[in-house]
């Protein structure tokens, strides 16, 4: 299969999905993760093509750890508009990756490229098997299956954990693709969070620092999704999971197709 995951800033395909794109990926199915910006915004000392250049670089480590391919468009970060051109270039790479499964984020977040990425992907999932939209990419003759991220906004509607993947397998790989991105999980999201002072000098304490940050320890919710996908059994021992929720734009799967969706799922 051909997977694309849609974040809105070099890192939120490997916070979000990264463990369970490595384990499509070490199952040999194309994985591909797309940034919609360059994130030349997320920094409180770098700025313009430093920046940029220097999160493009860390995307390159993260895919080899990944096991990904991965693209960064040049949209200013913060700066995502939901405008035709940028849905026709949503169109063009999910097109072009011939996408059987494409994943995003949820269009109710507190980052507005968030948002309008999800507005984008979602409005593109009718219109990349339409002909005479975006023509110079022939359309796809069949419809790819969206997902969102999860997240933990209440309003309108919370997140519903539809798919949860074990990935206890790739979980030390997530971590890994996160600890590349030096500018954010060490530099620009602890400043802006005010913990600076709790970085941790060493490599191997960064990346035991990160498994706190993020732990993908499965709540309530996604405890009942793991039951459901992997019996009660399993799912008891399993300690690092990612969910997905079904967007429902683009094809409708029943239970046996999301298995065949999600192969890992056993």
């Amino acid at each position: 299969m051909n997977i694309l995951f849609i974040g809105a800033h070099p890192d939120d395909c490997e916070v979000y999905g990264g463990g369970t794109a490595a384990l499509f990926a070490q199952m040999g199915h194309q994985v591909k993760f797309i940034s919609t910006t360059n994130g030349n915004a997320g920094h409180h000392q770098l700025m313009g093509n430093d920046l940029v250049d220097r999160r493009s670089a860390e995307t390159v480590v993260a895919a080899q750890t990944l096991g990904v391919a991965y693209e960064v468009l040049n949209n200013d970060d913060g700066q995502l508009a939901p405008s035709v051109a940028n849905r026709n270039e949503i169109i063009r790479k999910i097109r072009e990756w011939q996408a059987d499964v494409v994943v995003t984020h949820r269009p109710n977040d507190y980052h507005t490229d968030h948002r309008y990425t999800s507005v984008m992907v979602q409005d593109a999932a009718y219109l990349v098997m339409v002909p005479n939209v975006v023509m110079e990419v022939p359309p796809l003759r069949s419809n790819p299956t969206f997902f969102y991220f999860a997240d933990h906004f209440q309003k309108p509607y919370p997140f519903s954990p539809d798919v949860a993947v074990d990935i206890g397998k790739t979980y030390e790989a997530k971590i890994q693709s996160l600890h590349a991105h030096t500018s954010q999980f060490y530099e620009w999201l602890p400043w802006i969070d005010g913990k600076s002072d709790e970085v941790p000098e060493t490599k191997d304490d960064r990346l035991d620092w990160l498994k706190q940050q993020w732990p993908n320890s499965p709540d309530e919710k996604m405890v009942a999704s793991l039951e459901k996908w992997y019996g009660k059994e399993k799912a008891a021992q399993i300690k690092h999971a990612e969910a997905f929720e079904l967007c429902e734009y683009g094809h409708q799967p029943d239970e046996s197709e999301i298995r065949q969706l999600f192969p890992m799922i056993k």
